[in-house]
């Protein structure tokens, strides 16, 4: 395959376990094998070795680089900013490509104009058939149709150059991948779908995962910052419910109000409002899902921390990114 553009395949890592198997699956995938895999240990303090073996046949293409806990943009701009190939390819060390991925993505790069910087891969959640699925289920199926996800996302290294590549105000593994996208589309250059296909498994999460989660609301007030409000049409995202939280976090505060100031029938009226709120929010994860004693345990306490939860970051976003401006390019 001399007439396939050469590849470079960039994974940030954390050191979980699952990264085995993600080089594992790599270097089982025959074809069109990588120039070069660069493993970036985003560790704070690492305190064991990575799991360099399962790369098999690939463990002398294997460079690892570390960032000591910078976040995963920057993990990814430290390892695509040593790429000497003319495409980076993103992985997330949670994911599994499968046998068929290096011979299709070398189609994918093959076929691909001068005008095309990005090719993102196809992503599968396997989910079990037999029951309805979880909360954590269904947001990890979401990703299925997630556009420019950096799971398995390939970019032309000049299309990262020419951006500055993913922009580090973004500490979370989340709406850094939609910035790119739309940084690279404004340079000119087009995004398409690719061929190959990539496993994405569902990670166990613990009950109230979801109050964490809410940290990530700030960084969509940087993104609503860097590229205005129909940026969600743009980069193909859910908008999620931030209007309803509001509404529910409001009608809390408007009870206390009032109660403090001794509007009875005010206060009474707020907190008809807030309950329902609570309750439908509650409804809306609770009826999709396998209706276990845990899962609703769990929903249930959470639907009522999560919308305060969410408006909190939500103005911390909008307040510490206030006059947050885009990077400018490099090229």
């Amino acid at each position: 395959m001399t007439d396939v553009p050469a590849y470079t395949v960039v994974v940030p890592t954390i050191g979980r376990p699952c990264l085995a198997e993600c080089l594992g699956a790599l270097a089982a995938a025959p074809g069109h094998p990588p120039h070069e895999v660069i493993l970036v240990d985003d560790r704070p303090a690492p305190d064991g070795e990575l799991p360099l073996r399962a790369a098999g046949p690939l463990l002398d293409r294997v460079r690892i680089l570390r960032t000591g806990g910078k976040g995963p943009a920057a993990a990814r701009n430290a390892g695509w900013r040593t790429v000497e190939t003319p495409w980076t390819v993103f992985l997330d060390d949670d994911v599994q490509v499968r046998a068929d991925w290096s011979r299709l993505l070398a189609e994918d790069l093959r076929e691909a104009g001068e005008d095309v910087g990005g090719i993102q891969g196809r992503l599968h959640v396997p989910l079990p058939p037999d029951r309805p699925l979880t909360e954590s289920e269904r947001n990890t199926r979401c990703l299925e149709n997630a556009a420019w996800a950096t799971a398995d996302m390939a970019y032309r290294t000049a299309a990262l150059t020419r951006v500055g590549g993913f922009d580090e105000r973004f500490p979370r593994a989340f709406r850094e991948d939609a910035d790119l996208a739309l940084r690279v589309r404004r340079a000119g250059w087009s995004l398409v779908w690719g061929r190959r296909i990539t496993r994405h498994p569902v990670r166990p999460a613990h009950g109230w995962a979801s109050l964490p989660a809410q940290r990530a609301i700030a960084d969509d007030a940087l993104t609503n910052r860097l590229h205005g409000r129909d940026w969600w049409d743009r980069a193909r995202a859910p908008r999620g419910r931030l209007s309803r939280h509001l509404a529910v976090t409001g009608a809390a505060l408007g009870t206390a109000v009032c109660a403090l100031a001794g509007r009875r029938r005010a206060a009474i009226a707020c907190a008809a409002l807030w309950t329902l709120g609570t309750a439908e929010s509650a409804l809306a994860r609770i009826l999709p899902g396998p209706r276990s004693a845990r899962e609703i345990a769990g929903v249930l306490g959470t639907s009522v921390l999560i919308p305060p939860l969410a408006v909190r970051h939500w103005l911390r976003g909008v307040v510490r990114h206030r006059h947050a401006q885009p990077p400018g390019d490099t090229g």
